[in-house]
């Protein structure tokens, strides 16, 4: 996924609940009206996120939840799937009502079209490089489950914005009932009959074509390739979902000849346990080592320089160690997904755990997931705005 063309501050707004809508038994999207005097901050491009925040039986929690409409100022629309022992997500299900207020940070994130986007936080100069180019643009997207959300702001912008662009979308999920967006897909397929084609696959229900039942495994992505869609017509592939799904399409294209610029990625899982709650809210007290056993670690935000020591006995991530001198280091999944918690490393020697959020140039360049990178060195510096 790329970097962002720019940068801005990650930082949490109060912001009102205006409207819930149902999308399944288990899924709901949540409006958010933007007041006039922030709708700058809160402009995005499809394929961004939002990270939203709240205290839950006293424990602040925070999860990254995708934009899932074409950008409109003073508006944000997120879905929220519930997920079986998900905090926020059972919590967002049972207790949030219209009019209520809750922390939303400003958009971020990288899931954004590499070749047709022209500007950030302009959606009306998106896809002019587009309409110039012969033949017409094609896009596919593969999702499953809640991985459609960041997907259909993607769609309908590209079928709104470009008269000439087409969208094929294979969307997996266990059965007919658990397809979010349902009614949305449809009127997307009613006003752009030429221009998308949708391919419901499911894992769980009978279909007349057996391509479209079962899950999307080795074989059945191939047929989709080899019968469906042939990649060499394709300009921009987007993939959306769990960590398996999302590298065996990666993997998949990459053998058949598709260059990796091409391929846009977003993971909603890794499928590894993650706690987006405050990192360090669970462990022990860290205490400095009176022996001198500590690391000191150095990091720059908003202009401002900080310095903390941190026990090398504590095994803390950079993210952990920053947050106890500041509590504004910015972070959203804590799991090395999302791309939040970005820095550049001015000194010293580090180890990334997890990254799925960087580019290859990128980490080249010395930026890291400070979530999931700890020095190796005793004295380390980083800078968030970099």
């Amino acid at each position: 996924m790329a970097a962002p063309a720019t940068t801005r501050k990650a930082a949490f707004q109060p912001l009102r609940v205006s409207a819930i809508r149902p999308l399944t038994e288990d899924a709901l999207e949540i409006t958010f009206d933007v007041p006039e005097e922030l709708v700058e901050d809160y402009n995005y491009i499809p394929g961004q996120y939002v990270a939203v925040r709240a205290t839950i039986d006293g424990r602040s929690v925070r999860r990254s939840y995708s934009l899932c409409d074409i950008p409109r100022a003073g508006t944000l629309r997120i879905a929220i799937k519930k997920n079986r022992g998900g905090v926020f997500s059972t919590w967002a299900h049972s207790s949030v009502q219209v009019g209520d207020v809750i922390e939303v940070m400003n958009p971020q994130g990288a899931f954004t079209s590499r070749t047709h986007t022209t500007a950030l936080n302009d959606p009306e100069a998106l896809l002019d490089e587009a309409e110039q180019r012969t033949p017409a643009p094609r896009i596919v997207a593969i999702a499953a489950g809640s991985g459609i959300t960041p997907i259909m702001a993607i769609a309908r912008t590209f079928l709104r914005d470009s008269p000439r662009a087409s969208v094929e979308l294979i969307y997996a999920n266990r059965g007919g009932n658990d397809v979010m967006f349902a009614e949305d897909i449809g009127d997307l397929k009613d006003a752009y009959p030429a221009r998308f084609a949708v391919h419901h696959v499911l894992s769980r229900e009978e279909r007349i074509n057996p391509l479209f039942s079962g899950r999307i495994d080795e074989e059945r992505l191939a047929l989709f390739l080899d019968r469906v869609v042939r990649p060499e017509s394709v300009d921009e592939w987007f993939l959306c979902g769990p960590f398996d799904l999302v590298q065996l399409c990666r993997d998949t294209l990459a053998a058949r000849g598709v260059p990796a610029e091409a391929i846009r990625y977003e993971l909603f899982s890794t499928g590894r346990p993650s706690d987006a709650e405050d990192p360090g809210a669970r462990r022990a007290p860290v205490e400095v080592d009176p022996e001198g056993e500590n690391i000191s670690i150095g990091f720059t935000l908003d202009g401002l320089s900080g310095q903390v020591l941190s026990p090398e006995s504590a095994h803390e991530t950079i993210l952990q160690a920053a947050l106890r001198a500041r509590d504004d280091v910015p972070f959203a999944c804590a799991g090395g997904v999302c791309g939040t918690c970005r820095a550049k490393v001015l000194r010293g020697t580090v180890e990334m755990a997890e990254n799925y959020a960087l580019e290859p140039e990128e980490v080249a360049a010395g930026y890291v997931l400070t979530c999931q990178t700890r020095p190796t060195c005793g004295d380390v510096a980083v800078d968030y705005d970099a």
